[in-house]
């Protein structure tokens, strides 16, 4: 079932994701509604508060970064799902991309990250990982684990630019933007949805 995406302005996008474990009630469609949602926006993540639930959950499909280049294979078969992720190292360079999110449409800016990072994680079987990621697999997945910490890219690009975008982060949020998806806008009355 696709979700509608949470808009900008939303509290549930402001808290820290909680730990769950296998009993989680309907995990198994929640993850399978999180995908079709991702994959029908044509993000290569999605976060778990981005549909409205504060628990440490994020999947990742990398392919349409793949982009049939020979130097990132590691791309190409990227589908994962990261539950109670803990990001416990991050090192490396600082480097610019260009970066959006679902629940901020049409705004895209420069955002600065590490190159490499360490991660903890359960599996969707609740097996534990630790993984070493760098480039851009460490940028997806600290983009989206930002979203279990209750932090959003906006957040990361400097006072003057976030001034700058002031007027179109309200927009979002007061549901003044047409995505070719469905959004849920914290500022929008239920009779006008």
């Amino acid at each position: 079932m696709i979700l509608p995406i949470i808009a900008y302005g939303d509290p549930v996008l402001r808290k820290v994701g909680r730990d769950i474990d296998k009993d989680y009630p309907h995990l198994s469609q929640v993850i399978a509604d999180m995908f079709e949602t991702m994959y029908h926006a044509r993000g290569v993540g999605l976060a778990a508060p981005q549909v409205g639930l504060d628990i440490r959950l994020f999947i990742i499909d990398a392919s349409p970064f793949d982009d049939d280049e020979d130097d990132r294979p590691e791309l190409k078969n990227f589908k994962k799902i990261f539950i109670n992720a803990y990001i416990t190292d991050e090192s490396g360079n600082e480097w610019p991309f260009n970066e959006g999110c679902l629940s901020i449409p049409e705004i895209r800016e420069d955002v600065n990250r590490l190159s490499h990072i360490k991660i903890t994680y359960q599996d969707e079987n609740f097996v534990s990982h630790e993984e070493d990621y760098s480039g851009i697999l460490a940028r997806i997945i600290q983009h989206e684990y930002d979203h279990i910490e209750g932090k959003l890219f906006v957040d990361k690009i400097s006072p003057i630019k976030k001034r700058l975008i002031a007027k179109k982060l309200e927009a979002i949020t007061r549901g003044m933007v047409k995505p070719d998806y469905k959004m849920k806008y914290p500022a929008v009355s239920k009779k006008r949805r």
